[in-house]
């Protein structure tokens, strides 16, 4: 006989612990499975711990309405429990005259996205700013900021074991099926066993579409194809020349090729990214070249050898080369008619910042209006 649990969490990502955290702090018994061995094994610690904004998302989207959200309780969050972070801001960096008009088109859908706070830069304001960068015109915005990715998910792990919450490591779902008033879930590993769930979150992040298409009675018109980008990042070497993160303007086929920078002051250029057909981060080496010619674009100064690769990332899409970047996408049961089940599809970034939001939106569906303990705008429908 299967072991009756109240409600699952599939994966311990960021995305996932926020859950269990927002969950478990309203009341729910919560058990999070973790294929891994520990949290954020997956996109969560492949990223560029970026503070996003809410700048280049479509408004009215669930991404800008939880990226937004997200934001402001984040920094709240990290405030009071004392994650490192820091607001660094952002230039967002026209390097021709003929990009001005695609920066002002993201500074007018940052305001519609309900981000007040970019302003236009002379340019005598920006090389004082950053002095090592060329450009035509700069926006600059003071909300986007750099987070210790890690130091947050055992913040939100602790939250959400205080509340009673268990993690369970090494414990892959390898497929489940709907039944009358429960959702049963085959769990792998060294000790494989059923469990009966009255509610499953898929937060697998990666594989989440492989795992709802796993659950018998999941109808596959609401399961997405799987596509993933893989992103690349090199470290600067040297004393780092910059003290904001740096964006220049990006093409519709073209992520762009950023500046960012740690808590230590460490500076990384990335991501851009290649399609891919399967989950790998091997580092492709043969990229560098082409790192260099984007970035000496914004920052000439770029010397010989100054670059070293340092890791990959890849995320999850479920649209394809050629396609619109998709929304996020969290089903409930108004899509595939299972109560109890959500699905989270789609959740790249800016998937970090928009953690706790995204707890919000999961809790929202599940009926629970014990408010949370970080207060936040309401996400907007």
């Amino acid at each position: 006989m299967a072991e009756r649990v109240d409600c699952v969490v599939v994966g311990a990502g960021v995305v996932g612990l926020a859950i269990a955290r927002r969950l478990a702090q309203a009341g729910r018994e919560v058990i999070v499975l973790e294929a891994s061995d520990g949290i954020g094994n997956g996109a969560s610690s492949r990223n560029s711990e970026v503070i996003h904004a809410g700048i280049y998302y479509p408004p009215g989207s669930l991404k800008a309405r939880v990226c937004v959200a997200g934001r402001h309780k984040l920094y709240r969050y990290c405030r009071e429990r004392g994650v490192p972070h820091r607001r660094v801001g952002k230039l967002i960096v026209a390097t021709h005259d003929d990009q001005t008009a695609q920066l002002a088109s993201y500074k007018q859908q940052a305001e519609a996205n309900g981000v007040a706070d970019l302003r236009w830069v002379s340019l005598a304001e920006a090389r004082a700013m950053e002095p090592e960068v060329t450009f035509a015109a700069a926006v600059h915005s003071p909300s986007s900021g750099i987070i210790d990715s890690h130091a947050l998910m055992l913040a939100l792990q602790g939250d959400a074991e205080n509340a009673g919450a268990v993690c369970v490591f090494n414990s892959p779902v390898e497929g489940g099926r709907i039944g009358g008033d429960f959702i049963t879930l085959d769990v792998g590993g060294g000790e494989p066993m059923s469990i009966d769930c009255g509610t499953v979150i898929n937060a697998a992040g990666l594989t989440a579409p492989q795992l709802a298409a796993r659950i018998d009675g999941v109808p596959a018109r609401t399961v997405p194809t799987t596509h993933y980008a893989i992103g690349h990042y090199f470290a600067l070497s040297g004393r780092p020349p910059f003290s904001h993160l740096v964006y220049p303007v990006a093409r519709s086929d073209w992520l762009g090729v950023h500046v960012t920078v740690d808590l230590s002051g460490r500076v990384k250029f990335g991501p851009d990214f290649n399609w891919i057909d399967r989950i790998d981060y091997a580092f492709d080496y043969a990229l560098e070249p082409a790192f260099y010619e984007a970035i000496r674009r914004y920052y000439p100064g770029l010397q010989d050898g100054a670059l070293t690769p340092d890791y990959t990332g890849i995320r999850a899409k479920i649209t394809g080369p050629g396609e619109p970047p998709a929304d996020f996408v969290i089903h409930g049961a108004e899509t595939h008619g299972i109560p109890g089940l959500i699905n989270l599809f789609g959740i790249e970034s800016p998937g970090l910042t928009s953690s706790m939001a995204i707890a919000d939106h999961v809790a929202q569906l599940l009926s629970i209006t014990q408010p949370d303990d970080i207060p936040a705008e309401p996400i907007a429908a």
